[in-house]
């Protein structure tokens, strides 16, 4: 028996049956024979049964009443108790027993199968006869007896348990002599080698754990290290396993987490006995069973089986995390495993590799040194303990009360009182574990002065002789317990008698020993040669910490004493003499390490060696680094111009990567790429992890130089800095990883890449293209990959985008992932939370932190996946903050600034990891986390915040923490406050509103992480606990926020760390951030809101030709009043749409949404704007239509009465023609009509309309308007009448700008004039629409249209931009003038035209023809219907059906359009720009960009006007649209028509009425028009409507014929809603431009708080000019922003002033510097091709050109067009016209 972990396999047989195998399994293997055992006395054990509630008596009377023969019932029975699970299974087994004694032995005896001649069970002298067979040969050697008090071991778990039948035999056969059993002078590895009937014993029980623990196929297919990290659901559990096949995981998840309750294996199996108990209470008595040794009832597994069947099942990766893990709990490490599954026992060398220890040994206790080395390396003492029989001493719970302090208690070794420690063994016997004892350098605390190993052999040494063979060979002392020594034990102990190992005897004993005992020790002393001293004899009673004390004296002792100092490694050698199977011996092992050696084996000096081998990563990176920073910032420019600089930089830039790109490959890289190249998956882990040990291995090796250096320096140079800081440098760079080889990878690749793209190397010819895709594959296989170069505080972006890019590509476009960031002071132990939290192990160079941060990918399993929406975590593990080491450095805290914001930037979760409860030591920290999530606030991020108190272990930390939460809280806004002030935003800003932080929710005290002082203190179990719930909260937060927001995949992670690190750069974040997701994201949103527009101005379009139909048909009903009410309400409904259109796409799962959620406001700006533009441009058209109704109105009621004293005149005359006898012939009857006409016409005497004087009326209004002015326009009005002024003749001069701002007094006159010009051109365009407008309507001049056009003016000359310009009244008068004059002339011509259509006196002139043919043709008889009919549609209908299609068709123009072929480059202000520019590269026509640049609102206005007229002039779409709309409009008349045909109405005229009526909303229907109403003659409803629905047809031919006849341009200036308009309000924006080069604004809609545009131009292409050189100037704004030029203009009042200040002057513009080198490329295209054009154009000098300027192609400026406008993303990029 094992006293240090229960009972062992052997003893357990003659005990229980469920200590061997599960009850359940024993029923399913030996039904049989229980079901001949129940047939005997099945009754006696239903009513047991039946009585301790094991069946129910319902199942007890389908059993009892049944007719069925007693096997059938048996079989029934037995069924029934397994299907109640392994509890019930057990109980039934104990019952069995009691019921039917003998039924135990008689199970085991027919499981076993393998009894002696006496019918017993294999005992330990059966296994004793074994080894003598295999040592002697002899078959027949007789075993001498082994004591009485040997057969029963008092701390057998099970004695207590003997039932009277398990008899077992007293007395054992005679043994050899003591000749024969010393003739082998040593055990020799093939005598150990079990039988192979023991083997495939120990085969069989290793199947059949395997089997419990559902792991048997894991024996082939092995539990991977990457398989252990995937985010489960079973991850996350806390709970205590419930089944022996969850026993593994739960380990397994338990010690990477540094869980010390791992070893745990208890099953929670709930409470048990529940109505047994109650049974029993009502039974008023005691029952005797209680008194029997409580079993232990829980199914269970003894750990170290959970423990070797894992590692059996686990890959050699795994094993190796495990024992560190194991080793950071401080639990003893499996040194050599049993036989498991092959013949030979394995030596766990490599699982130990990655175990650094640091100790300080008391020789170092005065300087403070310490000892930091790979624990299998570390030569030591090993002291070794064994048991030799029966003991009641544990071997483990002496050692480890040895080994604990005397403060606390630890369990190093598991032990049978620990939980599941007292479940048998049924494979790890023969185990070898492992622990150490490292000294901290307190002499008055350490137990010894030196590292010592301490070794557990688990199990009796008989059957285990090769181990303790082994053991004796490495050990300086191996400690022997036992209790008695007999003949037997000293025959087997002499076999050692040629060791050197010092054998000790710790002897259980009560006050003496056996004589037999002391005879046999004092015949082995010289055998093994010991003494007194060696012998401990332990007796029950004893003081147990005296006999520790004494045990620790020997040990001391021994080791002092002990000259054989050996490490794990050295153990190797000494496997091999045992055929001890050596785990790091693999094939792929050993040729990983042969390739890893030919690489380390030359490294001497880590510095040396990385300026030699590493060349790339070393003065060119970092010069590159420096190099693209000053790109961006621009801090070092001097007087040189910002494009030339740039130039120079660029220049430099490519020139180092080519320097980069001629280094040769080293040997040493060569290596490495072999290894990772061509290397099989698994021997590639193996090179990677050799790497890494080896490169450590030489890392602490000089730190370990340099920091002695540093010590010496510190002590002799006193006071020089410089000194300390050299050496700083020198400990900063000696670090040497697998992360350096990786990283001068990525520079090889960036540097090839380079090269291609400058076309200095064939594509063809690429060595390292394949590079990222080997990468990708490691990061898959759960390798970290760098992000951020710490030493060159840079990333090397191409590197790490086509790493990714191939990532993406191996995983099939499925990497939706979530990111989790740490940041915190540097040794806050922010690797370890997250290695705990996710099982990682992040590289972490030798003897330092994290530098840089890099990233490691974790799967999310399939089971969790549809939870989180996500596929992966990309956890990323940062280098702290305010580094010690990097304080003494330049831009250190820049540095940090740097690192905190790009990695909140790409994160969705930040854990801010601070040490203790107070965060005054993390204010620094604090401010620059503060600065990063305020900056991310800005771009459209909100990342949550976790703040993680470190080594706070108080259970009221959380409560007690209140008050320093709530100060932590006020501090954090005040940071926030003060980073707002620095930022230049919102002051008013709180550390709530930036990110996703809950005080209560998102702090979290974690205790320290170890329980107790370093090095021999292990993990504190609260630590683990709470990282875990940590964990478990952060997964159910991501759960939470799938359902508000995607989560971003690589590609979209790509551009964000691209987008973000070039912001970073920036000095200026904020306001330089550009990404091209925010880019697509806004121009979505755009398109959105462009159809929400639209949507809303047609359905205000319908509600207003509604409307005028109304006012035309029944005015004067309508007031304008209620017009104006309804309208509003209108408008109303309408707004509130789109803020909903706009609240659901925010809340929808569009792409990147909360990444323009900061834009939103703006387009609710948008729609309050365009409500307030429909409000007052549909009031107007409703005043409008009323004053023109009103002055029809009075025309028609004037006519109206002219026309009905006609018709009664003709209807009389009509009647006197048919009274005549004869018939009247056609020139009779025109005579007389004539002689009626002209009558009336002087009876009545028609009044002709007055003609107005326009000219007068304008000058009128013009001298009201400027009284201020009223003398200068007198005199300009004396030289010239106003007829004389036209916007033709209008020309700026000096008279037009104030005399101290032209030259010579101001050199920027020039400017000025230009400026000035525009504005004149542009305000004269505005006026020109507006006259336009008037002038179509076709209506009379008023009198307010004068009034409205000077308003007009006035605004315009108001605005800021405008006052500016320094221009004189004359200017102002001049222009009004000229704009005034036009206006006269226009609206003269458009009264008289008026006049013309509507003087009643020449509208009766028209209708007489019309009349006299009606006369005529009633008098002949023709049908009077047919002719009502025909004069109805042609006079009637078909003017309002020709005015309906008009109203109409610009609406369906625009809706066709925007679905047509062409509409995303009319659906936003991006699409637009962009297709404009490629448009003008493709036909490359320089006035088209001189256009495109001096009046871009017109150009864009012609060219869309282009578009809409090629969309339709070369097809029928036109043609069919008019056809739509006029068969639509024509049904609903045909439908009135039949309506009022069964209305028989009396009358033609209420027919009419009846009619208009009816349509009032859809037509516009002159009555005025009709002629005969008042002729007398019959009205025939049925046959009139039948005539009306057989000219229709005609109708509809002629008005679509007529529509056909006209040019597209005509069709377009007809009608009511301009197409091209509309699509332009839709894309134009705001028209703003920039100050500086003049570009466009992008931004979408009219109303929006920042303007901005995609690329910026050369500012000589505004026309700007150097003042003294008189040259366009080249520079681009984008660069001067970033630069530290100034700049001075007339808002500047001609002072100088920062260009990066620039929003002083200009706040409401946000000019981003350019996010690449190429992205101004195409108007540098454009400079360079077209400057001379632009030079003479301009009347200046030709643009002094950077030199790399003159190598950009056509193509490469359609490319940069392409990135700059985010082309290359689109999706729906195949329905433009690009």
């Amino acid at each position: 028996m094992d006293p240090d972990s229960g009972v062992s396999a052997e003893t357990a047989n003659e005990g229980s049956l469920d200590s061997v195998a599960s009850a359940f399994s024993i029923i399913s293997k030996q039904r049989k024979q229980l079901t001949e055992l129940l047939q005997e006395d099945l009754e006696l054990v239903l009513d047991e049964l039946l009585v301790q509630d094991v069946i129910t008596e319902e199942e007890y009377e389908t059993l009892d009443k049944t007719e069925e023969e007693s096997k059938k019932k048996s079989r029934k029975l037995l069924i029934m108790i397994q299907k109640k699970g392994e509890k019930a299974c057990f109980q039934f087994l104990e019952l069995l027993e009691m019921a039917r004694p003998g039924s135990r032995r008689f199970l085991q005896q027919s499981r076993e199968g393998c009894q002696n001649e006496e019918g017993h069970a294999w005992s330990l002298v059966d296994l004793a006869k074994t080894l003598e067979e295999s040592v002697t040969g002899n078959t027949n050697v007789a075993v001498s007896p082994v004591p009485k008090e040997m057969e029963y071991p008092e701390d057998d778990l099970y004695c207590e348990e003997k039932c009277p039948f398990e008899k077992v035999e007293s007395k054992y056969e005679e043994t050899a002599s003591d000749e024969l059993l010393l003739s082998n002078d040593k055990i020799s590895a093939k005598n150990v080698i079990p039988k192979e009937e023991n083997f495939k014993e120990r085969s069989e029980a290793l199947e059949d754990i395997l089997l419990e623990l559902k792991l048997l196929q894991r024996k082939s297919k092995k539990i991977t290290l990457h398989e252990t990290l995937e985010i489960s659901s079973g991850s996350l559990k806390k709970c205590t396993p419930h089944s022996l096949e969850e026993l593994p995981w739960h380990f397994l998840r338990k010690v990477l987490a540094l869980n010390v309750s791992a070893r745990n294996t208890n099953l929670d199996q709930g409470t048990a006995g529940g109505k047994g108990v109650r049974g029993m209470e009502k039974k008023q008595s005691i029952d005797d069973r209680i008194f029997i040794a409580e079993m232990d009832t829980k199914l269970s597994m003894n750990p170290l089986d959970v423990l070797c069947a894992l590692l059996l099942c686990s890959d050699s990766f795994l094993q190796q995390d495990i024992l560190s893990k194991m080793s950071m709990c401080q639990f003893a490490l499996p040194l050599l495993l049993p036989p498991l599954g092959t013949p030979k026992c394995t030596l766990m060398i490599w699982a130990m590799r990655d175990i650094v220890k640091k100790w300080r040994p008391h020789s170092l206790a005065g300087s403070k040194g310490f000892r930091e080395e790979n624990l299998v390396l570390i030569p030591m003492p090993i002291i070794s303990f064994v048991r030799l029989g029966s003991s009641n001493i544990s071997k483990s719970q002496l050692l480890n009360d040895l080994l604990s302090s005397s403060q606390q208690h630890h369990d190093f070794f598991i032990h049978r009182d620990m939980k599941g420690g007292n479940v048998p063994r049924k494979i790890s016997d023969g185990l070898i574990e492992i622990t150490w004892y490292f000294p901290g350098g307190q002499e008055n605390s350490d137990l010894f002065s030196d590292p010592v190993a301490f070794t557990n052999l688990r199990g009796d040494i008989e059957p285990h002789w090769m181990q303790l063979t082994f053991l004796a060979e490495v050990s300086s002392a191996l400690f022997i317990v036992a209790k008695f020594i007999s003949e037997r034990e000293y025959n087997l102990l002499s076999l050692l008698k040629e060791s050197s190992t010092q054998y000790y005897f710790i002897l259980e004993c009560d006050g003496s020993i056996s004589k037999e005992t002391f005879a046999f020790l004092n015949k082995l002393a010289p055998v093994l040669k010991f003494d007194n001293s060696h012998i401990l004899p332990k007796a029950a009673r004893s003081n147990k910490a005296e006999f520790v004390e004494k045990l620790q004296s020997t040990l001391e002792r021994v080791v002092h004493s002990s000259s054989k100092n050996i490490n794990v490694r050295n153990m190797a050698d000494i496997a091999g003499e045992f055929d001890i199977w050596v785990d790091e011996h693999s094939q792929d092992c050993l040729r990983a390490r042969r390739c890893a050696k030919q690489i380390t084996q030359e490294i001497k000096d880590v510095t040396d060696y990385k300026k030699e081998e590493l060349k790339l990563q070393g003065d060119l990176w970092k010069n590159l680094a420096v190099v693209e920073k000053e790109l961006c910032r621009m801090e070092k420019q001097g007087a040189k111009p910002s494009e030339e600089y740039r130039s120079e930089l660029i220049g430099r830039l490519l020139e180092l990567r080519e320097q980069q790109h001629k280094c040769e490959l080293t040997v040493g890289l060569i290596h490495f790429i072999h290894g990772i190249k061509y290397l099989n998956p698994t021997a590639k882990h193996y090179f990677l992890k050799w790497m890494k040990f080896n490169l450590d291995s030489v890392a602490r090796e000089n730190l370990l130089r340099l920091r002695t250096t540093y010590k010496e320096k510190c002590r002799t140079v006193g006071n020089d800095g410089q000194v300390i800081v050299q050496v700083d440098r020198q400990i900063a760079s000696s670090s040497l990883g697998v992360e350096h080889f990786m990283r001068e990878l990525g520079q090889l690749y960036e540097a090839e890449y380079s090269v291609v793209q400058q076309s200095k190397l064939p594509e063809s010819q690429r060595q390292f293209v394949h590079l990222p895709s080997i990468a990708a594959t490691l990061m898959l296989e759960g390798f970290p990959i760098e992000l951020i170069d710490g030493d060159a505080s840079n990333i090397p972006v191409q590197w790490v985008t086509d790493v990714l890019t191939e990532l993406n590509k191996k995983l099939n476009g499925q990497s939706k992932m979530i990111v989790v960031t740490v940041l915190g002071v540097q040794s806050t132990g922010k690797s370890t939370l997250l290695n705990t939290m996710f099982g990682l192990q992040f590289p972490v160079s030798s003897g330092r932190c994290t530098r840089g941060a890099f990233m490691t990918f974790l799967k999310v399993k399939e089971d969790m996946a549809e939870d989180l929406h996500c596929d992966f975590l990309l956890v990323i593990d940062t280098e702290g903050l305010k580094a010690p080491e990097l304080a003494q450095l330049e831009e250190s805290y820049h540095h940090d600034n740097e690192l905190a914001t790009l990695v909140i930037g790409l994160s969705d979760i930040t854990i801010v990891n601070m040490a203790m409860e107070n965060a005054t030591e993390m204010k620094d920290v604090l401010q620059i986390v503060t600065h990063a999530f305020l900056r991310m606030k800005e771009i459209g991020l909100k990342p949550n915040c976790q703040f993680v108190h470190q080594n706070v272990s108080d259970v009221s930390a959380h409560d007690q923490n209140m008050m320093d939460r709530k100060r932590l809280l006020e501090q954090l806004d005040e940071m926030t406050q003060a980073a707002a002030k620095m930022e230049k935003v919102d002051r008013n800003t709180k550390f709530s509103d930036i990110i996703d932080y809950d005080p209560e929710m998102n702090s979290w005290y974690i205790p320290g992480l170890w329980h107790g002082v370093p090095p021999m203190a292990p993990v504190n179990a609260g630590y683990s606990e709470k990282v875990l719930e940590l964990k478990q909260h952060l997964i159910e937060f991501i759960k939470n926020r799938s359902h508000q927001r995607s989560c971003k995949d690589i590609p979209a992670f790509i551009e964000w760390l691209k987008s973000l690190w070039s912001a970073v750069k920036q000095e200026n974040f904020i306001f330089s951030f550009r990404n091209s997701l925010i880019a697509e994201a806004y121009n979505n949103l755009s398109v959105a809101y462009s159809e929400w527009d639209w949507s809303c101005r047609k359905e205000m379009y319908f509600w207003l030709s509604e409307h005028e139909n109304e006012i035309y048909n029944i005015f004067p009903q309508m007031e304008l009043y209620e017009l104006k009410s309804e309208l509003q309400d209108k408008l109303s409904i309408e707004k509130d749409k789109i803020l909903k259109n706009l609240d659901e796409y925010f809340q929808s799962e569009a792409q990147n949404l909360h990444l323009v959620e900061r834009y939103k406001e703006d387009f609710v700006r948008n729609a309050n704007s365009l409500m307030n533009e429909l409000g007052s441009s549909l009031c107007k058209k409703l005043e409008d239509a009323i004053k023109i109704k009103k002055g029809q109105h009075k025309i028609e009621a004037l006519q109206n009465e002219y026309l009905k004293t006609i018709e009664r005149k003709v209807d009389h005359l009509l009647e006197q023609c048919r009274k005549k006898e004869h018939v009247v012939e056609e020139q009779e009857l025109k005579k007389e009509f004539e002689q009626v006409w002209r009558e009336t016409l002087s009876e009545l005497s028609p009044v002709h309309l007055i003609e107005f004087d326009i000219y007068a009326d304008v000058e009128f209004h013009l001298r009201k308007n400027v009284e201020s002015q009223s003398k200068l326009i007198t005199q300009k009005l004396q030289k010239r009448g106003l007829s004389s002024y036209r916007v033709n003749d209008f020309q700026i001069n000096d008279d037009h700008m104030q005399s101290k701002w032209l030259k010579p007094h101001n050199p920027n006159s020039e400017e000025y004039l230009l400026r000035i010009q525009e504005f004149s051109i542009s305000l004269i365009y505005k006026c020109i629409s507006y006259m336009d407008e008037k002038i179509y309507s076709k209506r009379d001049y008023v009198s307010t249209y004068c009034g409205e056009l000077l308003h007009l003016i006035s605004e315009n000359f108001q605005e800021d931009d405008v006052q500016k310009l320094h221009m004189t009244p004359a200017f102002e008068a001049d222009l009004k003038l000229h704009i005034l004059g036009e206006a006269a002339y226009k609206f003269q011509k458009m009264h008289k035209d008026f006049i013309e259509e509507n003087d009643p006196r020449k509208r009766l002139d028209k209708l007489k023809p019309h009349y006299f043919s009606i006369f005529k043709d009633l008098y002949q008889k023709k049908d009077a219907q047919q002719i009502r009919a025909k004069d109805f549609c042609d006079r009637c209908l078909h003017p309002a059906l020709e005015d309906y299609i008009n109203k109409r068709l610009g609406i369906e123009i625009v809706d066709h359009f925007r679905n047509s072929e062409h509409p995303m480059e009319c659906s936003s202000r991006n699409f637009l720009q962009f297709t404009l520019l490629k448009e003008l590269l493709d036909e490359w026509d320089f006035d088209q960009y001189v256009e495109c640049i001096r009046n871009y609102e017109q150009f864009v206005k012609n060219w869309i006007q282009k578009q809409v007229i090629d969309c339709y002039i070369k097809n029928d779409t036109l043609k069919n649209l008019e056809k739509d709309i006029l068969s639509g409009i024509l049904t609903k008349v045909k439908n009135t028509v039949d309506i009022l045909r069964n209305k028989n109405v009396e009358t033609f005229s209420n027919f009419v009425d009846d009619f208009c009526q009816e349509l009032q909303k859809d037509l516009a229907i002159s009555k005025s028009n009709l002629v005969g109403l008042e002729l007398r003659s019959a009205f025939d409803p049925d046959h009139f409507s039948a005539y009306v629905d057989n000219c229709l047809q005609d109708l509809q031919k002629e008005i679509l014929s007529k529509f056909e006849s006209l040019d597209i341009e005509s069709k377009l200036s007809r009608l009511s809603v301009k197409p091209q308009d509309e699509i332009f309000k839709q894309v134009f924006g705001c028209g703003k431009q920039c100050p500086f080069c003049k570009v466009p604004c992008e931004a979408g809609g009219a109303v929006h708080k920042d303007h901005f545009a995609a690329v910026h131009r050369p500012g000589g292409l505004g026309e700007y000019r150097d003042n003294d050189t008189w040259r366009l100037i080249s520079d681009i704004c984008s660069s001067q922003v970033a630069s530290q030029k100034n700049f001075k203009c007339a808002d500047t009042n001609w002072e100088f002033y920062p260009y990066k200040d620039y929003r002083d002057y200009y706040p409401n513009w946000c000019i981003q510097p350019d996010p690449s080198l190429n992205a101004s490329d195409y108007w540098k295209f454009v400079l360079k091709e077209f400057n001379t054009e632009f030079s003479k154009k301009y009347s200046a000098k030709r643009a002094h050109l950077p030199k790399d300027w003159k190598k950009i192609t056509k193509e490469q400026a359609l490319q940069a067009l392409k990135q700059s406008y985010n082309m290359n993303r689109q999706p729906n990029s195949e329905k433009t016209s690009i």
